[in-house]
């Protein structure tokens, strides 16, 4: 995780796991590491990993039974919900950019496509 100046700490850990959990590193059920163990993992105050725990268990990302390690939720509606959320979030970021040139929008999915198989291509050959 790279931790920037714009944002909390705790939203960019949170952030972090709602990545983990789209691309399928973290999974419904599995287990988390204890906020001790993130805070050091991740270099950061225990506090702040505290705050991110609380916030992920908020939003429903996580759940924790007293005396039992925090784990990810089962719930497949706040799963799908994350992977929504983030697609969202980059297309609102590339629209907001990409809106000041007056690109054609058939022109526009055609260089994203072109440029999305590209980047497959590439991951594929490494």
């Amino acid at each position: 995780m790279n931790v920037n100046t714009r944002e909390p700490v705790y939203l960019q850990v949170v952030r972090h796991f709602k990545e983990q959990i789209a691309i399928g590193k973290f999974v419904a059920g599995q287990e988390i590491p204890s906020r001790r163990e993130l805070a050091a993992s991740l270099n950061i105050n225990p506090n702040t990993a505290q705050k991110a725990y609380k916030e992920m268990e908020e939003q429903g990302l996580i759940h924790t039974e007293r005396n039992f390690p925090s784990q990810i939720t089962t719930n497949e509606t706040i799963l799908q919900a994350v992977r929504q959320e983030l697609i969202l979030a980059a297309v609102d970021t590339f629209v907001d950019a990409i809106r000041p040139i007056n690109v054609p929008v058939d022109e526009l999915l055609r260089v994203v496509k072109e440029k999305y198989s590209e980047e497959i291509r590439e991951e594929e050959e490494q």
